[in-house]
């Protein structure tokens, strides 16, 4: 490729970048992963003839479809082996993702989780479809099925995440105003401040990924919930803050035990309590909350 063709190249590939990322992140749940699918896609796409491609966005996306596909199939073997639950990535957003309702849903940690539950070829083709709107055809060739072995993916996807996803949109002031209530019952040591804000069935998630302390197991019921976070917050009460932020377009708390980051945590709301507490402290998973990642689904 000519030197004035990579510059060409360059700058389409730039110009989608986040977009790009944006689909690698809703296929893996992993900013790093994300990342060297990235890597993978701009070298085969320097070494593509710009003169054969007719819809340079869509064959981008395409490519990237299909090295992500490859990296969740490795994925899933490391994630065998992941010490405790696996939670996403989380990513320090800015407020135009949190202003975008359809974008901040889609890259929310209770949905990205639903999306775990799929295989690979059916994440590849609920997130093209239902978020990123990309046709069946286009959908067809990047995942080498036919289009209507799509279309039945597609569909069987769409009724499993129905089923699972959060019954209602809660909007970012009442989760801010749940989180603000569960953070002073922390700060504070208030058991029956947390019993209020948690629903009976709450769901408590911690990632440590054998690095930090963490259940390695998920702790289900209010009551359990809240003495184990009290129970081990509650040894450094005095050193522990959390702070409010926003996270995959959504608020959340940013733990600090001494002054130093311990995790981030993150709530999936139904009918105004907090049904399910996602509490990221593996260290290896939070080097993007310092700055914010550029989301878009254009």
């Amino acid at each position: 490729m000519s030197e004035q063709a990579t510059d060409a190249a360059t700058e389409t590939f730039l110009g989608y970048r986040n977009l790009l990322f944006t689909v690698a992140y809703e296929m893996l749940g992993s900013a790093a992963d994300a990342e060297d699918v990235l890597q993978e896609t701009w070298l085969r796409w320097i070494r593509t003839d710009l003169q054969e491609v007719r819809d340079q966005r869509a064959y981008l996306v395409r490519i990237t479809t299909r090295q992500s596909l490859n990296r969740l199939r490795t994925m899933t073997r490391r994630k065998e082996s992941y010490v405790g639950p696996w939670l996403p990535e989380p990513l320090l957003t800015a407020p135009d993702v949190a202003e975008d309702a359809e974008l901040a849903e889609s890259v929310s940690m209770a949905l990205m989780l639903v999306l775990e539950t799929l295989s690979p070829t059916e994440r590849a083709v609920f997130v093209l479809r239902e978020v990123f709107d990309v046709g069946y055809d286009e959908i067809a060739a990047a995942v080498d099925k036919s289009p209507a072995a799509v279309r039945q993916i597609a569909h069987r996807a769409r009724r499993h995440v129905d089923a699972r996803r959060p019954r209602e949109t809660v909007s970012a002031s009442r989760t801010r105003a749940a989180l603000e209530s569960f953070r002073r019952a922390l700060e504070t040591g208030d058991l029956q401040g947390l019993l209020d804000v948690l629903a009976p069935e709450v769901v408590l998630m911690a990632d440590g990924g054998g690095i930090k302390q963490a259940a390695v197991r998920p702790i289900i019921g209010a009551d359990k919930v809240s003495r184990l976070i009290l129970g081990n917050l509650g040894k450094h009460r005095s050193l522990v803050t959390a702070g409010p932020t926003v996270a995959n377009g959504h608020p959340a708390l940013l733990v600090r035990v001494d002054g130093e980051t311990d995790g981030i945590i993150t709530a999936r709301m139904d009918a105004g309590r907090i049904t399910g507490l996602y509490y990221v402290r593996n260290p290896e998973k939070l080097t993007r909350i310092a700055s914010e990642t550029p989301l878009t689904l254009r």
